[in-house]
């Protein structure tokens, strides 16, 4: 659903209303562009990617040390 500033300013509880009885979006225009978004609350946690890839790696030695062998870009 896409309701202008103006409207929704003058609709504002109906249409919160609305969002939630039926977990709708609404995009709120001004001047004709999309300017916000109002979406259902929603109590669960969304979906991150922050931890996904959590102990998945495994480090089997001192990784600031410096490596004995001297590469190509030091000569």
């Amino acid at each position: 659903m896409q309701i202008s500033a103006a409207e929704f300013k003058a609709k504002c509880l109906r249409i919160m209303d609305r969002v939630n009885m039926y977990h709708e979006e609404v995009v709120i225009t001004k001047h004709g562009k999309p300017v916000a978004k109002l979406i259902p609350y929603s109590s669960k946690p969304g979906h991150t990617i922050f931890g996904y890839m959590k102990d998945t790696v495994t480090i089997h030695d001192d990784i600031t040390k410096p490596i004995p062998e001297t590469w190509d870009a030091e000569k």
